[in-house]
């Protein structure tokens, strides 16, 4: 998983990328079904739109923010006062 400033360039900040690989998808899927009471046991495949999941990125909005290993990205960009 990388998290870094996104490279947006409206007038409120360039907001965070979350970018995952397929098994960070994968794992982030399994966890909310098991979050919902569903337990997957055995071989599984997870598919998108028929296509198996190779990567992924959410992306933030300027008005939001990320909290990645203890520190914030604010989504307006690294020079905003905190």
């Amino acid at each position: 998983m990388r998290v870094n400033y996104g490279r947006g360039t409206t007038e409120y900040g360039p907001g965070v990328e979350v970018k995952l690989t397929g098994t960070e998808i994968v794992k982030a899927i399994q966890a909310y079904l098991v979050a919902h009471g569903v337990h997957l046991n055995g071989p599984c495949t997870f598919t998108i739109n028929g296509e198996l999941i190779k990567k992924g990125k959410v992306y933030v909005d300027p008005s939001g923010f990320v909290i990645h290993d203890g520190k914030m990205l604010d989504g307006r960009g690294p020079d905003v006062a905190k």
